[in-house]
Formats: C-alpha cells, sequence, structure tokens
C-alpha cells in the first residue's frame, strides 16, 4: 500500500522554555517525545525530524512521515505526546520530498 508524506511543524507554546529550559513537567513530555518519534523512525515511519537551533520566538521543529491517509496522518501528529500535552502547539500538511541524499 502506497503511503502519502506528510509534515508537522511544531513550536514550543512557553516561549520562555528556550532560554530557561523546560519545567520538570516538560522536559518528561520533550523526552517521551523524542522516544515517540524514536520508534516511528525504527518502524520507518518517520522520515526525518529535526528542530532549529535558535531561541526566539522563530524557532520550531518539523516532522516529515509517511502515513496511509489524512486521519492517520493527523493521528500521529495529535498522538505525539508534547502536542497532546500542550507543550508543543503545531500543525500537518500534505508533503512531498522531492530530494533527499541516499545517506
Amino acid at each position: 500500500m502506497a503511503q502519502d508524506q506528510w509534515l508537522y511543524r511544531i513550536s514550543p507554546t512557553r516561549k520562555d522554555m528556550l532560554l530557561a529550559g523546560p519545567t520538570p513537567e516538560e522536559g518528561a513530555l520533550i523526552n517521551a517525545h523524542f522516544e515517540y518519534l524514536r520508534e516511528l523512525t525504527e518502524k520507518g515511519t518517520v522520515i526525518l525530524a529535526g528542530r532549529t537551533l535558535n531561541t526566539d520566538k522563530s524557532s520550531f521543529g518539523i516532522v516529515i512521515y509517511r502515513a496511509g491517509d489524512e486521519a492517520s496522518a493527523r493521528k500521529i501528529f495529535e498522538d505525539d505526546p508534547a502536542v497532546r500535552a500542550g507543550v508543543f502547539a503545531g500543525e500537518f500538511h500534505r508533503f512531498s520530498v522531492a530530494l533527499m541524499s541516499g545517506r
């Protein structure tokens, strides 16, 4: 079954988290977010995930992933622990990787 590609873009809901650091609760959710994406990467769902390194309001992260349909894509986005808990706000879009290194 062919799977479409999707992208979700996230940013912290508490902007001070980038400068002052996360609270213990935020830190635990960010760790859960990382593990969630790591597991999806190991399954071949996530193509890539990363974030900008700036610490101002323009900071964001992206996840490019595969899903069979829009409902499945939305569920992956909404099931991200940090999104679900409101540590990150975001949006998702249908996406198409045009070029990718063989690495």
